[in-house]
């Protein structure tokens, strides 16, 4: 196995770039996601994989949804969102993207089937 491994957001496909498995992370997950204008994430929780989430916005504007409640967000914030929360994130006029960091509150990090 490699000392470090390097991915390019542009070389991975899709509004969410599977960063966790371009790297070979096993610890933890981690994706980028690129919202386009007005775009709507998947809504969800992490009830079942008891996963803290951190969500890193780099670029452009828009909410998150927490619990039906909408926080504003955007370039040079992070939020933590507990497992059992319902989030989705809307993007605004100029889009948005963030790097989401995952890994559950106890046992061992299990990756996703699609990720």
């Amino acid at each position: 196995m490699a000392k470090y491994d390097v991915a390019h957001w542009d070389e991975l496909d899709g509004v969410v770039k599977k960063v966790r498995r371009a790297l070979g992370v096993t610890a933890f997950g981690v994706n980028y996601f690129d919202l386009p204008p007005g775009g709507e994430g998947l809504e969800h929780n992490e009830t079942q994989t008891n996963q803290e989430e951190v969500y890193v916005y780099v670029r452009g504007s828009g909410c998150l949804r927490i619990d039906g409640r909408e926080i504003e967000v955007g370039e040079g914030m992070a939020v933590r969102v507990n497992p059992e929360v319902t989030r989705q994130p809307i993007a605004g006029d100029e889009g948005l993207q963030w790097v989401a960091i995952g890994a559950p509150r106890e046992g061992k990090y299990e990756p996703p089937s699609w990720g």
